[in-house]
């Protein structure tokens, strides 16, 4: 009879202290993490923008996935359902989150069409499109980090996370454990490839995370900023 008895609470010993040491374990990943690095600072905002919102929108004080779908925008179905389904549709409970598409002029209608295609009976409200003119938005572009330029209708499949301050967050440093060990070159990633499921699912899911943890912190007092720019690590490798 003893035996059963300290069998049993041995038992419910090991099933109330397992799920403890679990999240001890967790602890330290929560509140030691590495804030997401600065690529770019002084992206330009959207203010001389139109938008179909009643509200002004800016990317000033927002968290924004910023994109661009050019003067066809239901040729880029495929970067709006992704956007959706696998960014929008996460994020948008979260504080001063919201994702901007940046339209020419003219592009009103087709928008609509692609509202429809992409929203059935669902809450959009933080998900805005705004209109400029094609040297507006460019100008918009060049201010972003980027590895690649608009294609000629002003559309491309890659997305930019903006934070609060207008600064554009990446990986200063994206290489894999594997491309660690092997010592290869350091290389960037600046935007999202929108038509690559994984990247999205991976790493823009996981940055995103990462960069509302930050500010979920600040917000509490308790967030200590390692967060590193291309212009600190640049002037860190030219002095080593």
């Amino acid at each position: 009879m003893n035996y059963k008895k300290t069998s049993r609470y041995l038992v419910l010993g090991i099933l109330f202290f397992l799920p403890v040491t679990f999240l001890l374990f967790l602890y330290p990943a929560t509140h030691h993490y590495t804030p997401l690095d600065i690529v770019n600072e002084s992206v330009l905002d959207i203010n001389k923008f139109s938008s179909d919102s009643k509200e002004k929108i800016q990317l000033k004080e927002h968290i924004t996935v910023l994109c661009f779908l050019g003067e066809k925008p239901m040729q880029k179905t495929t970067v709006a359902l992704n956007l959706k389904e696998l960014v929008y549709d996460k994020f948008k409970g979260f504080k001063r989150f919201q994702l901007v598409v940046v339209m020419p002029n003219g592009t009103e209608e087709a928008v609509k069409q692609l509202k429809s295609e992409i929203s059935t009976y669902e809450d959009l409200r933080f998900w805005h499109f705004v209109f400029g003119t094609p040297s507006d938005i460019q100008q918009v572009y060049f201010s972003l980090k980027s590895n690649s330029d608009l294609a000629h209708d002003l559309a491309s499949d890659y997305v930019f996370v903006v934070d609060k301050d207008l600064n554009q967050r990446g990986r200063l440093d994206d290489r894999t454990d594997r491309e660690l060990e092997k010592n290869k070159s350091v290389y960037e990633l600046n935007s999202y490839n929108c038509i690559e499921v994984a990247e999205i699912k991976n790493k823009m899911s996981d940055d995103l995370r990462i960069l509302f943890t930050e500010y979920r912190q600040k917000r509490k007092g308790e967030f200590n900023s390692d967060t590193r720019r291309a212009g600190d690590l640049k002037n860190n490798d030219e002095e080593n």
